[in-house]
């Protein structure tokens, strides 16, 4: 396909060159080969500015999405099954107001079980809706939700900017003290 495109161009472009004009040959054949408009630039012979794409909204070179420098890279097989083998994973958010939590369903994306002290049924009995009795408070109601979603084992990985300590532990050990098996990864 290539060639019988490049030998249209080229002979476009020869025809060009026998009535005597040589610099519209050379655009006629660049022209046919990229599907582009050509446009009259006096400067540019093979810059960004010579041809536009069908719809005329930016050059055909364009910078395109990144790629992975290695794209045959080995994945392992703990890599691959790890989303089947352990597929629920806790989420836990703490800001100065509130506690949240959620259990997460990795392959679906579906939030199973989701508490914090916003909620009214939380809110009402709790004197503080940021210290740690609320956070025992958001771990048992998670855990009571998790069991009715039959959720029993989870997977904790806490985010880079996270110390696995103070508030985010006593939710994860309110949900080990009340019946949801963690298992931590901690770098």
């Amino acid at each position: 396909m290539l060639k019988s495109i490049l030998s249209q161009s080229w002979k476009r472009g020869a025809h060009m060159l026998r009535e005597g004009t040589s610099a519209p040959a050379l655009l006629t054949c660049w022209s046919q080969f990229h599907s582009g408009q050509v446009l009259s630039s006096s400067r540019s012979f093979f810059g960004v500015e010579d041809f536009v794409d069908e719809d005329n909204s930016r050059p055909y070179t364009y910078k395109k999405e990144k790629r992975s420098k290695n794209p045959h890279k080995h994945i392992s097989f703990k890599q691959r099954t790890i989303a089947y083998m352990e597929p629920f994973t806790l989420d836990v958010f703490i800001s100065k107001r509130f506690v949240s939590a959620s259990l997460t369903h990795r392959s679906t994306c579906r939030q199973v079980a989701v508490a914090g002290t916003n909620s009214k049924d939380i809110k009402a009995m709790l004197k503080s809706r940021s210290d740690i009795p609320a956070c025992l408070a958001v771990g048992r109601f998670l855990s009571e939700r998790a069991k009715e979603a039959d959720v029993y084992t989870c997977t904790y990985t806490p985010r880079e900017r996270d110390k696995f300590e103070g508030k985010i532990r006593a939710v994860v050990q309110s949900l080990i003290d009340n019946g949801i098996n963690v298992k931590l990864y901690l770098d």
